[in-house]
């Protein structure tokens, strides 16, 4: 028998996964967002990976043709600035890698430093305009958070780029895989890889 709970939980999902695609939020935000939006205030909330799962339903249905197209598009700009910044161990996260992104979503990436003032740096000797922001981290400290516009020709218009600085001791725990086994992120050989199979899929 479904629970009142399961019920609710199952409807903040699906509900989620629609203002994830249509409008590019992120899943957090998305699911309180949906929450407030069906009046469920009590109880808790779907994992991420129920999300997803709603979000890769809603793709198939919904934009099958266009999808698959703006996923590789962004990919490649991920790739271009994972190659840019390879000193940093960017490591790809996200919609972008995960395969459920759109023209919508961000490209998230992950900078494992030795030196976590490093990157702002680099960034400034590049010339490269962003913008800098703080959020809590796993180990309750201030995370530095880099964002910057980068233009896609694929898709006519600019990207939005998050670069998150961690530190380098961090890698080994972000590399544990989902409750199917699937890794939350990749590093530039493996993100190569998904283009690769992507452009020999017919």
């Amino acid at each position: 028998m479904t629970s009142r709970h399961d019920e609710g939980s199952s409807a903040i999902a699906a509900e989620a996964a629609r203002l994830v695609v249509e409008t590019g939020l992120e899943y957090g935000p998305a699911k309180q967002k949906a929450a407030r939006h069906l009046g469920i205030r009590r109880g808790e909330m779907p994992a991420n990976e129920d999300v997803e799962d709603e979000v890769r339903e809603y793709l198939a249905l919904f934009c099958g043709d266009t999808q698959p197209q703006e996923l590789a598009a962004l990919r490649e700009v991920a790739l271009a600035w994972m190659t840019r910044l390879a000193e940093f161990r960017p490591y790809l996260a996200g919609a972008v890698w995960r395969g459920t992104a759109t023209r919508r979503s961000a490209v998230h990436l992950d900078l494992y430093c030795d030196d976590p003032k490093s990157a702002p740096i680099a960034l400034l000797n590049m010339g490269v305009d962003h913008e800098v922001d703080s959020m809590p981290g796993a180990r309750d400290e201030e995370l530095t958070v880099l964002t910057l516009a980068t233009a896609s020709r694929a898709l006519g218009e600019s990207v939005t780029v998050h670069l998150f600085v961690r530190d380098h001791d961090d890698l080994r725990g972000a590399l544990k895989p989902d409750r199917q086994g699937r890794s939350w992120r990749g590093d530039l050989a493996g993100l190569r890889r998904l283009v690769e199979a992507a452009q020999d899929t017919p």
